[in-house]
């Protein structure tokens, strides 16, 4: 009955701003803009309140621009095929293939096992496990693949536990780790989570400048292995010490899994071999293009290697015949490609009618000169408040505000809008912060206050590594893009 009565509040709340835009017209703007921002805060408000499915909200652009007279059904329905939207899809399929096949837990596994099995050790190998992972799968898959091993290792060490350390303290962090590991990984490449893939698309729109893979990987890599780090020292060395040394039984647990996993099997291995030869494409693009032999772009090696799945033999005779088979296909997040494509078609009609570079014009007003400032504001707005809004839709909403600002402010544009997109995605202080966060908080093993405590420790951390990063970084590494 709940959801419900907020749904209907939702929707209620979402047509008030409608209705206050389209027809009082408080900001005094021309029709064409009006209509456009009633739309905007129709969307942005069922987003906010959650009374809709988002892909659902992002639909509405193709129904409501023609509607009011704002485009045509075609311009309107353009951007739900821009060219970022299929970067993903591919990268999206090479995690299924991934999850598919078992090989993501054999990475896993293995890299707790190299890294032993006393608390903080393990402790680190979920770290460690989690970030790698979800440099090329989803946050929430990640931690989705990982929560049940991360159970199972929980259950050994408490059936095993003789009363040295603190068992609880353990369970805290290796719940947490799998999270915020999951989080902070993803923003090392472009595909690692949504709002990357968002900001990347939007770059492209308004200044023409693509953002390579390689580029991306080289910035923001050291990046989120300086918050992996900084995590597992926040965790195990000031807020949850657990001191617990290496069991035997969590060594036989981890062996066991491995054993069960047998020798790779001919699916796991071509899967492998197909994810370094995307990621290989991904990351030596630009020295394979300044060969002058072939032209390579990042969309183009995504669907190569998606398409691969499909043509390659798993090597079984029976069922699954190949990596991958269009089926499997219904598991993955169509709904995040329909948010893109919604989200760009905003976009593109609040550029159109003028209202981003109003809105860059007045926050630059009442901005500081001091760049170093603007970057931290803007880094600890956004990670504030993805705490509470959906990360993809916030950088699909500001992204473009932020760009308008720098505008206005004769600033390369990546110096603001990096730092607002990766602190999109490093929300720790709350479950519905992100869907990692959520995933762990249901486990039972933590209590709210533990998450806030250790989310703002991390947000703290995060928006200081972030902006300087971007401030003395980003500079260096990225040349203006106007």
């Amino acid at each position: 009955m709940n959801q419900i009565r907020n749904h209907f509040v939702g929707i209620a709340i979402a047509l008030s701003l409608f209705v206050l835009f389209y027809f009082f017209n408080p900001l005094q703007l021309s029709f064409a803009q009006t209509k456009v921002l009633a739309v905007a805060a129709f969307m942005i408000a069922l987003w906010l309140t959650d009374a809709l499915p988002m892909p659902v909200v992002a639909l509405l652009p193709m129904v409501l621009f023609p509607l009011l007279g704002i485009s045509s059904v075609q311009e309107a329905a353009s951007p739900y095929a821009d060219r970022i939207i299929f970067l993903f899809m591919g990268g999206f399929m090479l995690g299924l293939a991934i999850e598919k096949w078992q090989l993501h837990k054999r990475i896993a596994l293995s890299i707790v096992k190299v890294t032993g099995t006393s608390g903080n050790r393990i402790v680190l190998g979920f770290i460690l496990a989690s970030g790698l992972l979800s440099m090329w799968l989803s946050n929430t898959a990640t931690t989705m693949m990982m929560f049940p091993i991360a159970a199972s290792v929980i259950a050994v060490m408490k059936e095993n536990h003789k009363g040295e350390g603190n068992f609880q303290y353990f369970a805290i962090c290796i719940m947490l780790a799998i999270a915020y590991s999951s989080n902070f990984g993803g923003i090392a490449t472009i595909i690692g989570t949504p709002p990357n893939v968002a900001y990347v698309a939007q770059l492209e729109k308004y200044y023409g400048y693509t953002f390579s893979f390689s580029k991306w990987m080289f910035i923001c890599t050291p990046l989120a292995i300086l918050l992996l780090f900084s995590l597992y020292i926040v965790m195990t060395k000031i807020l949850y010490p657990n001191k617990i040394q290496s069991n035997p039984a969590t060594n036989a647990l981890i062996k066991k899994e491995l054993t069960d996993l047998g020798k790779m099997s001919t699916a796991e291995k071509r899967t492998g071999i197909i994810f370094l030869f995307t990621a290989f494409l991904w990351i030596f693009k630009d020295l394979i293009n300044a060969t002058g032999l072939i032209k390579l772009d990042d969309t183009m090696i995504a669907l190569t290697g998606a398409s691969l799945l499909f043509v390659v033999p798993s090597g079984k005779k029976e069922s699954d015949l190949f990596l991958l088979k269009w089926e499997d296909t219904q598991k993955m997040a169509w709904g995040i490609l329909i948010l893109f494509g919604g989200g760009i078609s905003l976009a593109s009609q609040l550029e159109k009618a003028g209202l981003i570079q109003l809105m860059g014009e007045n926050i630059a007003h009442y901005a500081g000169d001091n760049l170093f400032l603007l970057i931290f504001s803007i880094a600890l707005i956004s990670i504030f408040l993805s705490e509470v809004m959906s990360n993809v839709a916030q950088v699909i909403v500001f992204a473009p505000v932020i760009a308008g600002m720098a505008d206005a402010l004769q600033l390369n544009p990546i110096l603001l809008g990096l730092p607002m997109t990766l602190g999109a995605s490093c929300a720790s202080m709350l479950p519905m912060g992100t869907p990692p966060n959520a995933i762990v908080f249901a486990s039972g093993h933590l209590r709210l206050k533990d998450m806030v405590k250790t989310g703002f420790v991390m947000n703290i951390i995060a928006v200081i590594l972030i902006t300087l990063f971007c401030y003395f970084l980003v500079p260096l590494l990225v040349p203006s893009v106007r």
